[in-house]
């Protein structure tokens, strides 16, 4: 057999170089899945007291959850989203989103006031996207009593931190198009549009949402 040309062995070295970088990945999101806590660090971000809020902040897999608190989750997504989903081709389906939220990769961010009833949540996971390592944050729900008083852009915060501290490479979302509050809101957060988000002429029909992200400096700079 013939000796490999340069062109094969570049292909070789590069092929190796990619499956490195791959597994490094991996590794950082299984890494970060390992956690129980992932806010067991940063105590400072465990209480919200601003703007008449006295909120404390937990951060848990939804293994760890009970009933009860699975139940507001739902229903406050529901609340705050059926029409939101019904309004494009996702549609909304009770038992498909319950499923959807209760799958075992989901963790929640959970701000409960004082008599400890949950007012707000976040669903997140760690997880590859497009081959980089990434907290994607599924929602944000928050009751109508404790909005447009920081608490959002608070729990955006944290969920940067753990990603972040976790050396993942971006906090990424999907947004719907005709839900432009949430737009506005991510946006003044500093999230632009990310690579992966579906370009004009992409699909047949019109697509819906867009998909935001932002960047982890150490890793981008």
């Amino acid at each position: 057999m013939g000796r490999k040309t340069n062109k094969a062995k570049d292909k070789l070295v590069k092929r190796k170089e990619e499956k490195a970088i791959l597994d490094q990945n991996v590794a950082l999101v299984q890494s970060a899945n390992s956690q129980v806590d992932p806010l067991s660090s940063f105590a400072a971000f465990k209480k919200f007291t601003k703007h008449g809020l006295n909120l404390d902040l937990e951060c848990k897999p939804v293994g760890l959850l009970d009933e009860s608190v699975l139940d507001f989750i739902f229903n406050l997504e529901k609340e705050n989203m059926k029409t939101y989903y019904e309004d494009c081709s996702w549609g909304w389906n009770d038992k498909k989103k319950r499923s959807e939220m209760s799958e075992e990769s989901a963790r929640y961010l959970i701000a409960r006031n004082p008599e400890g009833i949950p007012v707000a949540f976040s669903h997140f996971r760690f997880d590859l996207d497009y081959g980089d390592p990434v907290l994607y944050c599924y929602e944000l729900q928050l009751v109508e009593s404790v909005r447009r008083k920081g608490l959002g852009k608070f729990m955006m915060q944290i969920l940067e931190l753990i990603a972040f501290s976790a050396n993942l490479h971006k906090v990424i979302l999907t947004v719907l198009k005709h839900n432009p509050g949430a737009t506005e809101f991510y946006k003044a957060l500093k999230y632009e549009l990310d690579d992966t988000s579906p370009q004009e002429g992409m699909f047949e029909e019109e697509c819906h949402y867009e998909i935001l992200s932002k960047l982890n400096k150490k890793v981008y700079n």
